[in-house]
């Protein structure tokens, strides 16, 4: 997820202190502006950094997070709308949609696939 090429960000410190703080707050809503100013950079910076480092928008990254959570919780016999509610979603059918943009079914398909065969599937 981290292209760790010596030289490819010269923020490459910075984005990873974002990185951490995503990951501790992936359920809360994030504004992004405070998240920029927090590690000392404008908006446009840190996004630019930010995707430089992973690929991704700090946007997509928290989404990524959250996604992934909500996996984890619903192979622990957690229904979806509990997940979503869990990992920070305000809307069932935001996350629906989102989760089957992601892995590619909905989140019931994926719950009856996970708990047939929890073991042998990939989280990320």
């Amino acid at each position: 997820m981290i292209r760790f090429l010596r030289g490819f960000c010269a923020n490459e410190a910075v984005v990873v202190t974002a990185l951490n703080y995503l990951k501790e707050h992936f359920s809360e809503p994030v504004n992004m502006k405070k998240l920029a100013e927090m590690v000392g950079m404008s908006v446009s910076s840190f996004y630019q950094n930010f995707k430089t480092l992973t690929g991704m928008t700090p946007l997509q990254y928290q989404k990524k997070l959250r996604l992934c959570e909500a996996r984890k919780l619903l192979m622990t016999e957690s229904d979806a709308t509990t997940a979503a509610y869990q990992v920070g979603y305000e809307s069932l059918s935001q996350f629906s949609r989102e989760y089957k943009r992601f892995f590619g079914v909905s989140p019931s398909q994926d719950v009856k696939k996970l708990r047939e065969e929890p073991y042998t599937r990939i989280l990320y």
